[in-house]
């Protein structure tokens, strides 16, 4: 649906509150602190957001415990995570994880989507394997059934949000070739299910993901999301939702950059003035905003049109890959524009600017690098001709 001004005024209440929430909770050294102890610790603001916020469920229909805020909704939590650099499992659970159970519901999964929407929950999407692609059908995880029930085998990696789950919802071939409609089936597994092993590690930017084996994982038929062999359009739909996730939030990391860029060039002095006065480095700072207003532009009004519904599976996924590939951009330009006019303390511990060029470098990769995406685009506007 189109954003009213209503709706509007909501979202612009949902960012103030979190981000004064954040604000009073999440300075650079108390993430360190988190980061630290995220093995052993859940998400350290996860049921904040739940009980103390009531954001979780701000995307979902009222009818499963939400706001009814759609995309919008997404984008707006995701960007104002980002603008914090708040490693909480939003992406994992909320977007791609409540996305899924939605379109697939059954006793299971809306049981598990109530206490998502609860903060009782984490989920992670355990769908990228070590030898596959960007492409939602690259998937070697095979799904049989095993007498009254289903076994589960594969290996999937770098799955975001791991180390802190309670449950995966797991991509696997259940019949023929994954890139048919009958191929790929999804299962709900929970991390403590026999034949489940974790390999939990920490990403470049701090954040924290696993590799995971799934070694003859048995399951109930129940365990089953939507009609087995079904499951690839609604993986295709979750991960372009996730990507532009990803664009919102790093959106959110890009005008922190540019704030804190702005701030040190005009304390910054050389020659007896500000640099910031220099009209070289204005023209560099220029380039920087321009990049990520387009980016932003382009991810707001992708978020819009996915929120209206009335996208056809291309239209969607040439319109995501658009918006990643200006967000890739904008996030290179404005990452090494930080780091360059800043300096050397641009990548030192103690300045954030150097945590949030790691995030922002991370995102220009997540769910497909921008030459991944410009191939996609091409290859889907052929298609359309």
């Amino acid at each position: 649906m189109t954003t009213t001004t209503d709706q509007q005024d909501t979202l612009a209440m949902l960012r103030d509150s979190l981000a004064r929430y954040l604000d009073d909770r999440h300075s650079l050294p108390q993430r360190l602190h988190a980061l630290a102890q995220a093995d052993s610790a859940p998400p350290p603001f996860w049921q904040g957001l739940a009980n103390e916020l009531g954001l979780l469920g701000m995307a979902l229909p009222e009818a499963q415990g939400g706001l009814g805020g759609g995309m919008a909704a997404h984008a707006a939590m995701m960007e104002t995570l980002g603008g914090a650099l708040a490693a909480e499992p939003y992406l994992s659970t909320m977007v791609i994880g409540a996305g899924l159970l939605q379109r697939n519901p059954g006793a299971q999964a809306d049981a598990l989507l109530a206490r998502a929407v609860a903060g009782q929950a984490v989920i992670a999407f355990a769908h990228t394997e070590p030898q596959g692609g960007y492409d939602a059908a690259d998937v070697q995880a095979t799904l049989v059934r095993d007498g009254d029930g289903l076994r589960l085998d594969g290996r999937k990696s770098v799955v975001q949000a791991a180390p802190w789950a309670s449950h995966f919802i797991v991509s696997a071939q259940s019949s023929g070739d994954a890139r048919e409609e009958g191929g790929l089936s999804l299962v709900l597994v929970p991390r403590d299910a026999p034949g489940v092993r974790l390999r939990p590690y920490a990403t470049r930017d701090g954040d924290r993901a696993a590799e995971i084996a799934f070694d003859g994982v048995r399951l109930p038929m129940d365990a089953l999301l939507g009609s087995e062999g079904g499951a690839l359009p609604h993986i295709a739909q979750a991960l372009d939702e996730a990507t532009l996730a990803v664009c919102a939030e790093a959106t959110g990391v890009m005008r922190r950059l540019m704030r804190d860029t702005l701030d040190y060039v005009r304390q910054r002095k050389q020659f007896g003035v500000p640099i910031a006065s220099f009209q070289v480095l204005q023209h560099r700072l220029a380039d920087m905003h321009m990049a990520l207003e387009q980016a932003a532009a382009l991810t707001e009004s992708v978020a819009e049109a996915l929120g209206e519904g009335d996208l056809d599976a291309n239209q969607r996924a040439r319109a995501v890959s658009s918006a990643k590939v200006a967000v890739a951009k904008a996030c290179k330009a404005v990452a090494q524009g930080a780091v360059q006019l800043h300096g050397g303390m641009g990548m030192t511990e103690e300045l954030a600017v150097g945590h949030y060029v790691r995030r922002a470098t991370l995102i220009e990769g997540l769910f497909g690098p921008a030459s991944w995406h410009l191939r996609r685009v091409a290859r889907l506007h052929a298609s359309a001709i």
